[in-house]
């Protein structure tokens, strides 16, 4: 016959509750024994027995009634009645059963409920009474090596017991450590876990991305050329109806247009997905502008008004797949920022030997703890499923990869605003030289 078994989650409160009601039992189950070889010594002599018996009864039932919460906090107060009792009853014992043996053998098993780290003045009450039972018997006539004897046991009871117990205390700080130590790694596991397969997936999208464009990009080539070359033969006729002229001096012109702004958008897109990984080159901040303008220009939504600010700005030196990544990210954010539409303000200009990019919406803005938080990978404010946090810190790393900086002003309700600083010339490594038409910049200026 198979046995099952019976799998219960552990209950560590029922556990103490159960351990406590065991060692009330055994504790009874003791003194009814130490009780009965009490009687026995006194066999014949009633009186005696009546009156350790009626004391026991009384003692007993008062002890149950205090222990009940022997473990808890609150029971100090009930520790120190339970403890004067005990040492009267103990004395009513000796002097009753004059001195019989089993009467010393209440006091290992009352230093054996001594905890000091539950109420740090049960040694203090242990030592007097042992002290008092021991003097009261020795006045009383007691020969000295009785109570000499079980005095010294209850003390090696009670500092075994104390030992073992701060044994287990320890024991079981260093279990709660080391399962605070376990859930801490098993959250960074999980946090890495999930992590990479963000990576993955963000590795996924940008693969994806790249290949639609490379996609897109082939029969779009037939599309111009064929339109092109229908405009030009159109064009080489002399007499052509007036809906077909419409179509060489409007229709088709409008139409390659719309083409060559498919294509430029096509290229944004495999370049934004390659991720520039080749040397750094010269760019046009502002043409990058324009180029993640046309990349975001379909999420911005009809809802979104744009203010566009460009200076005359001189040409940079960087990667500039990775810039338009930047204001494509920080574009995004304004958007995400303000759900029911606003405005956005975006502008260049130069500062000294720095060009710097300003990314201003009138969203909801950031709480400080969101702002303290915001370039951290992985870190977001959607729900679920809805962001894997990594555009703000793609941001960061490119401009700190181009020797940049970010300043952030923002605040709930009233908008966030993004100033990218970026060097004309980032410092160069040792060995490279800047291209024709740039110089070196010094440490002090770059």
């Amino acid at each position: 016959m198979k046995r099952r078994l019976d799998l219960k989650p552990v209950d560590p409160e029922a556990d103490a509750k159960w351990v406590n009601a065991r060692l009330k039992h055994v504790t009874l189950g003791a003194c009814i024994v130490i009780h009965l070889l009490l009687v026995h010594a006194l066999w014949g002599q009633w009186r005696p027995i009546a009156v350790v018996t009626a004391v026991f009864a009384m003692v007993t039932g008062t002890n149950m009634v205090l222990a009940q919460r022997f473990f808890s906090q609150h029971t100090r107060t009930a520790e120190s009645v339970r403890f004067v009792m005990n040492m009267g009853a103990n004395i009513v014992y000796g002097l009753a059963s004059d001195w019989a043996l089993p009467m010393w053998l209440y006091l290992p098993l009352n230093a054996l409920w001594v905890d000091r780290f539950a109420d740090p003045g049960a040694r203090r009450r242990l030592g007097w009474m042992l002290a008092l039972v021991a003097g009261v018997a020795l006045l009383d006539g007691c020969p000295p090596l009785v109570p000499a004897c079980f005095v010294l046991a209850s003390l090696l009871v009670y500092f075994i017991s104390e030992g073992r117990v701060f044994l287990t205390h320890q024991a079981l700080r260093s279990l709660a450590q080391q399962h605070e130590e376990l859930a801490q790694a098993h959250l960074q596991l999980d946090r890495a876990h999930q992590r990479s397969r963000e990576q993955e997936r963000l590795s996924s999208l940008g693969m994806m991305a790249a290949g639609v464009a490379h996609e897109i990009n082939n029969p779009l080539s037939y599309v111009k050329s064929n339109v092109n070359s229908l405009m030009l033969d159109l064009r080489a006729c002399q007499q052509l109806p007036p809906e077909l002229q419409e179509y060489v001096e409007d229709v088709l012109p409008a139409t390659l247009d719309g083409i060559r702004r498919v294509t430029a958008i096509v290229a944004d897109l495999r370049r934004f997905a390659r991720g520039d990984p080749e040397a750094m080159v010269e760019y046009d901040l502002n043409q990058e502008v324009a180029v993640a303008l046309r990349i975001a220009r379909g999420q911005l939504g009809p809802q979104c008004d744009v203010a566009v600010e460009l200076k005359d700005l001189p040409h940079l030196f960087g990667h500039p797949g990775q810039v338009t990544q930047v204001v494509v990210n920080l574009l995004m954010n304004a958007t995400q920022a303000m759900p029911d539409g606003g405005r956005i303000f975006l502008s260049t200009r130069m500062e000294g030997e720095e060009a710097v990019l300003e990314v201003r919406d009138s969203g909801v803005g950031m709480t400080p703890d969101v702002r303290a938080k915001m370039f951290e990978p992985f870190f977001t404010t959607k729900p679920a499923g809805e962001g894997t946090g990594m555009g703000m810190a793609v941001v960061h790393g490119i401009v700190t990869s181009h020797h940049g900086r970010i300043h952030v002003d923002t605040a709930p309700g009233k908008g966030t605003t993004f100033i990218i600083h970026l060097p004309r010339i980032p410092p160069l490594e040792l060995g490279l030289s800047a291209p024709d038409g740039f110089t070196r910049a010094r440490p002090d200026t770059a």
